[in-house]
C-alpha cells in the first residue's frame, strides 16, 4: 500500500506542488498580501504542465495568461496606489458599466476559446472549458485591479471546475477547486470588510 502511495504521489509531483502553492496563492489574496503574485506565478507555471498532459489546453492557456497578469498585479499592487492612499491600492466596487464590459468581454472570451477549442484540439470538454477559461481570465483581471467582485465569479468558477476535474480525474486539483470554492467565500467576507465605495 505504502509503495502504491509513493509510486502515485511521484507520479503527481508536479500536480500536488501546484495545489499546494495554489492554496497558499489563494491565503495570501485573501490577506491581500503581495506575495499573492509571486506565488501564483509559481503555481501557474506547475499547472501549464499538468493542464496540458490533462488536454485541458484552455485552461493550459489560462495558466500561460496567470503568469503575466501575476507580473501585472504584482506591479500595480505596489505602484498602483494613488498619492493619497497611504498603505495599498484599496478594494473597491466595480462601476455598472464596467460590469456590462466584462459580461461582452466574458462572451466574447468564451466565443473565441470554444471555436479554437472545437476546431483545433482534441478537447473533449470544449464548452465547459471555454466557459471557465473566459471568466477566469476576467475575474484575474478584476483581482489585479483589487474589484471585490472577482470573489463572486470565483465561487461559481471554482465549484464548476471541482466538477470538470472530478470528471478528469485530476483529484489533488479536484480538492485544490473544493478548498478554492470555500476560501473564495472567505475572501469575499474578508475583502468586504476593507471595500472603498467612493
Amino acid at each position: 500500500m505504502i509503495d502504491i502511495i509513493r509510486e502515485w504521489l511521484l507520479s503527481n509531483k508536479i500536480e500536488l506542488l501546484g495545489a499546494i502553492l495554489g492554496i497558499i496563492y489563494i491565503y495570501f489574496s485573501i490577506r491581500q498580501n503581495i506575495l499573492t503574485w509571486p506565488t501564483g506565478l509559481l503555481t501557474s507555471s506547475l499547472y501549464v504542465v499538468v493542464f496540458f498532459q490533462a488536454k485541458l489546453y484552455a485552461d493550459m492557456g489560462l495558466q500561460a495568461y496567470y503568469v503575466v497578469i501575476s507580473l501585472y498585479g504584482w506591479y500595480f499592487w505596489l505602484k498602483g496606489k494613488k498619492p493619497q492612499e497611504k498603505e495599498q491600492v484599496p478594494v473597491r466596487l466595480s462601476s455598472k458599466r464596467l460590469r456590462y464590459i466584462l459580461i461582452l468581454a466574458s462572451v466574447i472570451l468564451y466565443a473565441i476559446i470554444l471555436y479554437i477549442l472545437i476546431n483545433f484540439t482534441d478537447s473533449d470538454v470544449p464548452h465547459m472549458d471555454a466557459m471557465t477559461t473566459a471568466l477566469s481570465i476576467v475575474a484575474t483581471w478584476m483581482l489585479a485591479k483589487k474589484y471585490i467582485g472577482h470573489w463572486l465569479i470565483w465561487i461559481f468558477v471554482d465549484a464548476f471546475s471541482a466538477g470538470l476535474y472530478v470528471y478528469k480525474g485530476l483529484w489533488p486539483t479536484v480538492i485544490l477547486f473544493v478548498i478554492y470554492t470555500v476560501m473564495a467565500v472567505l475572501g469575499y467576507l474578508e475583502w468586504k470588510k476593507d471595500l472603498k465605495t467612493d
